[in-house]
């Protein structure tokens, strides 16, 4: 007699839910021991019923197969992620190299090579480029213009004050001096009239004096 097929999807009958639990978990107990045996692997099962108990067959230790099941996923979790960074680097990497192509195409544009390809809309977003690029320079070259302009003025009145005070202090030196010879000739000139006065004609005379003659006066 041929077994019609299973359909699997839930059992709605407990009774018919429990049965079929339990020859599956037998079979399936049965088959983790066979391959564990025929192939020597490490094979861990473990299985809760719908009462919450709890069934389980290892072909070692039941802790030690889910400790290493752990760490291995949490390596596979780690390198997973170290790829998924990879292609997110790599995704970026040749993003920005297409990105740099595109920049250096377009300035060999702007220069005026490689345009002979272009069409007349391409030229002309070109001329426009070009020209809000003049407009930009020459507003920044006025603007330093007139910075400079304004700077050198400063500069002008600065120099124009500091000579103005030199040329005042200059002409007030210049009375002081003309004013000073004038006094010491005067007192040069009165000194020496003074020395004139006061000189007095001596002479020197070694011996007895000379004995004097009187004068006779007349009748």
């Amino acid at each position: 007699m041929v077994r019609g097929k299973t359909e699997i999807k839930r059992i709605e009958n407990a009774t018919s839910r429990q049965v079929t639990f339990s020859k599956r978990r037998n079979g399936l107990l049965k088959k983790a021991f066979e391959l564990s045996v025929l192939c020597d692997a490490e094979v861990g099962l473990i299985i809760f019923s719908p009462r919450s108990k709890l069934y389980e067959f290892s072909s070692s230790c039941i802790a030690k197969t889910i400790e290493r099941y752990q760490r291995r996923v949490k390596e596979t979790g780690i390198n997973h992620k170290r790829d998924d960074y990879s292609q997110q680097a790599r995704d970026e990497t040749n993003g920005l190299t297409k990105k740099i192509e595109q920049l250096e195409i377009f300035k060999r544009k702007l220069l005026g090579k490689g345009i002979d390809a272009c069409s007349i809309d391409e030229l002309q977003q070109l001329e426009n480029q070009l020209e809000r690029g003049l407009t930009k320079i020459r507003a920044k070259k006025y603007q330093l213009l007139r910075e400079e302009i304004q700077r050198l003025k400063e500069e002008e009145r600065s120099l124009i004050k500091e000579n103005k005070e030199l040329k005042e202090k200059w002409c007030g030196m210049g009375a002081i001096v003309v004013a000073s010879p004038a006094s010491t000739l005067s007192s040069a000139e009165v000194n020496t009239d003074s020395n004139d006065n006061m000189e007095v004609e001596t002479g020197l005379f070694i011996g007895p004096p000379e004995p004097r003659q009187s004068k006779k006066l007349p009748p």
